[in-house]
């Protein structure tokens, strides 16, 4: 009588609970109603074996029950639920866990030994509990996953469940063949410096790298994985920790604050280097870029110089054998101009979104992650990661690693046996890649790597040997919405940065050597695809990277040149000479274009045949013919224009007023009468002196004759 009266106060409760919920100010009067509504807790700990393989396994479940009731609670009990009907497929065990309404648990409920009786439990109290079953029990008769769950029970009414999965995995009549799995796991994060020079925009970089920080994390799960995972390194990140480990500043807004060599920058790369030594190491383009908005804003210039830098930074730094021909575009999505943009620099393979490269028909199994797509040059791999197994890595929520591990061993044992079919007896491939600027369980993801190292069905593999086979499904091509275009970075973005680039490529142009630009890094950075979620902070570094890029153009310049500036020739035609100063430490070399704006009144003539070399802190001087027009005089305007070796024009034209002093045709006259006056004058002059020359001597004469 007093177990029927129990019983039928706990049905009461539960009736009337929500009744009780939508009285207005019932939860501020009654708060031990909302402590009532929360109800029970339980929770699986351990399942042992994880994939029993003989019907006389004993599989033993270990787990806690917890009353959040807010008041004492008797008559409870711990149940295996069961159903001995395996899932058809993938999706029906995705429904199963999503769905959690206790009266669709599993029908079956466990045998006298397979479930627990709880003794009172008082509010807020937790008891362990333990069920031991076998599939023989369970009516597991064949390879497959079964859906059970354990609830807690009072009075035989459900009241909490915790759902899951149990592979039964024995020996089948055709063997399965294993599938070939590549994991992926990133390191990249988005950028925090500016300039190479210049100080770090903030500090999170080392709260990332120490402690609990994800970076850290990235770090642990390295040191124990195996050498089949590959790793996807922003090479863009190893320089600004490797900047770190020298000692570097940040920013503030009192200005800058300096830091000490980071001793845990430096131990994060040594743990990298170490840890990666032997596994296969995948570098981005530098800063990863967003390559779909660099394509369709016209940027395709600093794709391949990306991939190029990223490579080089990725093997001086962690890994001297780091591939740069497979790419991961920004969310695993690409259209077919950005496959184009990464074919021509030599990418052969992309990791991308199972939404970008759909099945062309709709299919019942899990599809072969390897296929080809034709590009501008040539055919590419296309790898799709596995949505869900990727999930497995990175839970939206909180979630046990235990019903992590079940539910990959599940998924992979379903897509096992989808291949026992009739006429699928080649092995597929299947890739695993969690979203690149992840925050990782590292406990998790190691037991996930170590699972499918042990599991029959599934053969460890690295990205770079995934090719498509004969069981590669058909795929719809590139599937690119315009949601997915509005992702991007956007051309307001993005114009300011291809100004900024421009110029800065002009900053090495005009040197002798012509090296790389040495703000290439710097505006590869702004490229960035972390920036689609925050433009802001990515203006403010475009703008502090363009000017120092105008810094360093305003290093070479015309003397005596600009605004009120004006020199003068005499005459009709003269030279005018024109200074360059370089206040670089390198030798440049540039020509110097000089056009006249008023060609009516002055014109110039100044090929320059040869480039003019100015060495390192010195100035050069051309010496530049002007002609007057006849019969002028006045002020002409001149624009002096530095040209790169190759013509590009550096910097903006400067102005230069060239004062001229011309003769006119009537005072050319006039000067040509008053000279023949003067040189009759002078005509005049001599032969009277001659005459008197003559005289004199003539009288002499006479004077001696006379004596």
């Amino acid at each position: 009588m007093i177990r029927k009266a129990a019983l039928l106060a706990t049905l009461s409760a539960a009736l009337l609970a929500p009744m009780v919920a939508v009285t207005p100010g019932s939860a501020a009067a009654k708060p031990a109603v909302t402590a009532q509504r929360q109800g029970y807790t339980v929770s699986i700990s351990s399942i042992t074996p994880e994939a029993p393989r003989n019907l006389t396994d004993e599989i033993k479940l270990t787990g806690t029950v917890r009353n959040d009731t807010g008041a004492a609670s008797s008559g409870l009990q711990v149940r295996l639920r069961y159903s001995n009907q395996k899932f058809a497929d993938r999706a029906a065990m995705a429904a199963y866990q999503s769905d959690q309404n206790t009266a669709t648990l599993p029908v079956n409920v466990s045998t006298r030994n397979s479930y627990m009786d709880i003794p009172p439990l008082a509010a807020g109290g937790t008891a362990e509990w333990t069920i031991t079953a076998t599939p023989v029990q369970l009516g597991l008769r064949e390879f497959g996953v079964y859906p059970i769950a354990v609830d807690i029970a009072q009075y035989s009414v459900p009241l909490a469940a915790q759902r899951t999965y149990l592979t039964y995995a024995p020996a089948t009549p055709q063997k399965l063949p294993r599938n070939k799995l590549a994991i992926a796991l990133p390191v990249i994060d988005q950028p925090h410096r500016s300039t190479d020079d210049g100080a770090f925009v903030d500090d999170k970089l080392s709260q990332a790298l120490t402690g609990r920080g994800r970076l850290a994390d990235l770090a642990r799960i390295a040191q124990s994985a195996p050498t089949t995972v590959t790793w996807v390194f922003d090479p863009a990140l190893l320089d600004d920790v490797s900047r770190m480990a020298k000692g570097y500043s940040v920013k503030t807004k009192d200005g800058e604050e300096k830091k000490p060599a980071s001793a845990e920058a430096d131990q994060w790369l040594k743990t990298m280097r170490s840890a990666l030594a032997a596994s296969p190491v995948v570098a981005t383009p530098y800063a990863d870029p967003d390559v779909a908005a660099l394509a369709h804003q016209g940027l395709d210039t600093q794709t391949g110089r990306a991939i190029e830098l990223g490579g080089q930074t990725a093997r001086a730094l962690l890994n001297q054998n780091a591939k740069t021909n497979i790419n991961w575009p920004a969310n695993g999505l690409l259209d077919p101009d950005a496959l184009d943009l990464l074919s021509v620099s030599d990418v052969d393979t992309v990791l991308l979104n199972s939404t970008n490269l759909p099945p062309q028909q709709t299919v019942t199994t899990t599809p072969d992650a390897a296929s080809t797509l034709d590009s501008v040059n040539g055919p590419v791999t296309a790898l799709v990661a596995d949505a869900e197994l990727s999930r497995l890595f990175e839970p939206a929520t909180s979630t046990s690693v235990l019903l992590s591990t079940q539910r990959f061993i599940a998924e992979t044992a379903m897509i096992a046996s989808e291949q026992a079919q009739p006429g699928q007896t080649a092995p597929r491939s299947l890739v695993i890649a969690p979203s690149r600027r992840w925050n990782p369980n590292p406990t998790l993801v190691t037991a996930l790597i170590k699972t499918a190292g042990r599991l029959p069905w599934l053969q460890p593999a690295t990205l770079e040997s995934i090719k498509p086979g004969r069981t590669s499904v058909p795929r719809a091509g590139l599937t690119y919405t315009d949601q997915d275009r509005k992702e991007e970075l956007t051309r307001k973005y993005l114009d300011p940065v291809r100004d900024t680039w421009s110029k800065a490529q002009l900053t090495s142009l005009i040197t002798a050597q012509k090296t790389q630009s040495r703000f290439d890094a710097a505006v590869l950075r702004l490229t960035s695809s972390a920036w689609r979620n925050s433009t802001r902070m990515g203006r403010s570094v475009t703008n502090v990277v363009e000017k120092a890029v105008d810094d360093q153009l305003a290093k070479i310049k015309i003397t005596g040149a600009g605004p009120g500036s004006s020199r003068g020739i005499a005459g009709s035609n003269g030279v005018v000479p024109i200074s360059v100063k370089n206040e670089l430490s390198v030798p440049i070399e540039l020509f110097i274009e000089v056009k006249s704006v008023n060609p009516d009144l002055l014109t110039v003539n100044f090929p320059q045949p040869e480039s003019l070399l100015i060495g390192g802190g010195q100035s050069g001087t051309v010496q530049v013919p002007m002609i007057a027009a006849p019969n002028t005089s006045g002020d002409a305007t001149v624009t002096v224009q530095l040209k790169t070796a190759d013509g590009q024009p550096y910097g903006k034209p400067q102005r230069l007023t060239i004062r001229t002093t011309g003769y006119t045709g009537i005072a050319l006259v006039i000067v040509g009468a008053a000279l023949t006056v003067m040189l009759a004058a002078v005509v005049t002059r001599l032969l009277r002196r001659r005459s008197q020359r003559k005289l004199a001597r003539a009288a002499k004469n006479r004077e001696s004759e006379t004596v």
